[in-house]
Formats: structure tokens, sequence, C-alpha cells
């Protein structure tokens, strides 16, 4: 599987970004796909996934990022997006989406459970 993220950028606190994730050699329909993200000096954490639609397509978030982005896709497209809303300075990261043919029960919220990784895009929140 290859993956591609884009759609990164500077934008002031309050404001909106769409991150999306373009997917090759695997449809992402029928595996998990997860948004990560890592911010200078600190390890790589969770952010949101969402599961093959085999699995009802459910979505899970991180408590600091719950209320303010959504996780979804787009089949006809195989990408998948983050819509990340309400921006704050501590959301400043680099972000990265991954994919998975596992399969848990709630958040897949381990890095080390995705085998696949495209390329991180920079997020940059003015405060």
């Amino acid at each position: 599987v290859q993956l591609q993220a884009s759609g990164g950028g500077w934008v002031q606190a309050g404001g909106s970004l769409r991150l999306s994730c373009a997917a090759a050699g695997r449809t992402l329909s029928r595996i998990t796909t997860g948004w990560f993200r890592q911010a200078p000096g600190k390890e790589r954490e969770y952010v949101a996934d969402i599961r093959r639609s085999g699995s009802g397509g459910t979505t899970n978030y991180a408590d600091s990022v719950k209320g303010r982005f959504i996780i979804s896709r787009d089949t006809a497209k195989n990408t998948v997006y983050l819509q990340m809303n309400s921006l704050k300075s501590e959301d400043t990261a680099v972000y990265y989406c991954a994919a998975t043919d596992r399969h848990v029960a709630g958040p897949m919220i381990r890095a080390d459970d995705y085998a696949y990784w495209g390329q991180g895009t920079q997020v940059t929140v003015s405060s």
C-alpha cells in the first residue's frame, strides 16, 4: 500500500484544515486507516482511525481531538480525510496517515499496529 498525505499548512488558531490520504495498491474501505501526529520533541501520537466498511466504518478519536476533528472516507477516490476544526496551537505537528490489515476491538491507537505509512504533512497553528 502506498499512502500519500497532503493538505497541511499554516492556519490561525480557531481555523480549519482538511488533510487527505490517498492510497494506491489497496482499497481503503477494506482496511483500517488512521491518522497520527508528531510534534517536535514528542512521541508520535494517535489522532483518529476509521475501520473497514465490513466492520461498519466505525470511527474513533483521541480525547484531545474529539468534537473538533472528523475522519471520513471517499471510497470512489480511495482517499481518507481528516477534517480539523477549531484548531489550537497544540495541534501543531507533522501529521501521518497509516493503514493496517489488523482488526482489533476499540480504537487502534498503537503505531505498531499499522504496517503502511505515508509521508508526513506539516500542520502549523498560530495562536
